[in-house]
């Protein structure tokens, strides 16, 4: 058995546990890199140098800064002066989902969803309405604006540690405009789907401003990391691991003022809590099973499939693409799905003689909004369901898809056809 074949084999086991034991895709992950370390598709050195470990920084990093920013209480505060503003129930919910999408551009899709879920719960209990549509609406806009910025999702990160690109790259990139616009354009025309959906809910909102804020450092912290990586972004030949120190360092800055604030070392518990360790390990074990694929010629192998399916046509490959990431994504992590195919996107530019930048920036839309289509699809969506079981509410899933569905065919046709109007 030649080294491709058993490397494809491999790889293609690990994917289907990664499916049947979600608990344990951290372990799995892990495990599958040391076998193929042990069979002598991917020497060790190699194993260790393929783990992105800029990537791996800026998620801590990040995941830190955001637990503070929560526990500030900052986020509801936002959330209440929001629904001062808004007319009744239905321009209620849109405010309320476009909020959570402009928050979870820099703060994780889950934790946008933890925080911005419970005022949408108090809404509903105010007014005695329905929460279910408020929550899924809440949850589907948080999971789409994620790949707008470098640090809104990991599915970003991935594609800025593989691509090399700052946080300013999102925006403008090679003098064109970024994949902000095109996730935006989606966003924007989400909201017509929303007033539709909310048509009938015409009630009117009254909202307190009954949430204090004592603590603004995460605040300043959290919007210095923003900063931070833009300035980073100003310099071509910085270190490698620059915005991984970035995130790092602020978020230990958080958490040793918290400290000597609190005068006590539950913050740094609950900080640590926070950090999920299992995708970070995960990541990491796909760093290096990736590496091992890329060495025996899987990469290749896939990109030349899909170069033969397109004909050759840089049209049907991008349409293949963006359609097949939508799809899958509706079913499984896009995590892993992300981290795998953007060396293959890369394969297929390189066959068809192009700057694999059309290719990745598609894969990113579709593999995001993607999950948006079902209830397991992404994280915020299961996180956004579990909190009305949790209150006691059945989420069937057509309540889910009379959202999920038009909110994700919008968001990813506009979001595919601008990009490919930039950068075909």
């Amino acid at each position: 058995m030649n080294a491709m074949v058993l490397a494809l084999i491999l790889f293609a086991g690990m994917y289907v546990l990664l499916l049947i034991f979600a608990d344990y895709r951290w372990i799995i992950a892990l495990a599958a890199a040391l076998v193929f370390m042990l069979v002598g598709i991917l020497p060790p050195i190699s194993a260790l140098s393929a783990i992105n470990w800029n990537v791996l920084m800026m998620l801590t990093g990040t995941m830190a800064t955001v637990e503070l920013f929560i526990q500030s209480q900052m986020p509801g505060r936002m959330a209440e002066q929001l629904l001062q503003k808004v007319p009744n129930v239905q321009w209620a919910a849109v405010a309320l989902s476009v909020f959570s999408g402009v928050i979870s551009a820099f703060v994780d899709n889950v934790a946008t969803v933890l925080m911005v879920a419970p005022v949408g719960l108090a809404v509903a209990r105010q007014l005695k309405a329905n929460p279910i549509p408020l929550i899924i609406a809440i949850s589907v806009s948080s999971n789409l604006q994620g790949a707008a910025t470098l640090v809104g999702d990991t599915t970003s990160i991935l594609l800025a540690g593989y691509m090399n690109m700052s946080f300013n790259d999102f925006f403008w990139f090679l003098g064109k405009p970024g994949i902000a616009f095109a996730v935006e354009a989606g966003a924007l025309l989400t909201i017509p789907v929303l007033l539709f959906i909310f048509r009938k809910e015409k009630e009117k909102v009254s909202a307190e401003v009954t949430t204090v804020v004592t603590d603004y450092v995460p605040t300043v912290l959290m919007v210095g990391t923003v900063v931070l990586l833009i300035v980073a972004s100003q310099f071509e030949n910085k270190p490698e691991l620059t915005n991984g120190y970035i995130c790092c360092g602020l978020a230990v800055i958080g958490i040793v003022y918290e400290l000597i604030r609190q005068r006590s070392g539950n913050v740094a518990g609950s900080v640590l809590k926070s950090i999920d360790f299992k995708t970070l390990i995960l990541l990491a074990g796909l760093f290096m099973v990736i590496e091992g694929i890329t060495q025996a010629g899987v990469i290749d192998a896939i990109a030349s499939m899909f170069v033969k399916l397109g004909g050759g046509s840089k049209v049907i490959t991008y349409v293949l693409i963006v359609g097949v990431s939508v799809l899958l994504s509706a079913f499984i992590d896009n995590i892993p799905y992300v981290a795998t195919m953007l060396p293959v996107v890369s394969g297929i530019a390189a066959q068809l003689g192009m700057e694999p930048y059309l290719f990745a920036f598609g894969l990113l839309i579709g593999a995001t909004l993607g999950g948006n289509i079902t209830p397991v699809g992404a994280s915020a969506n299961i996180a956004g369901i579990g909190i009305l079981q949790k209150e006691g509410y059945k989420v069937s899933t057509g309540d889910f898809l009379r959202i999920g569905v038009p909110f994700t065919l919008i968001a990813a046709v506009i979001g595919a056809l601008v990009i490919w109007l930039i950068w075909a």
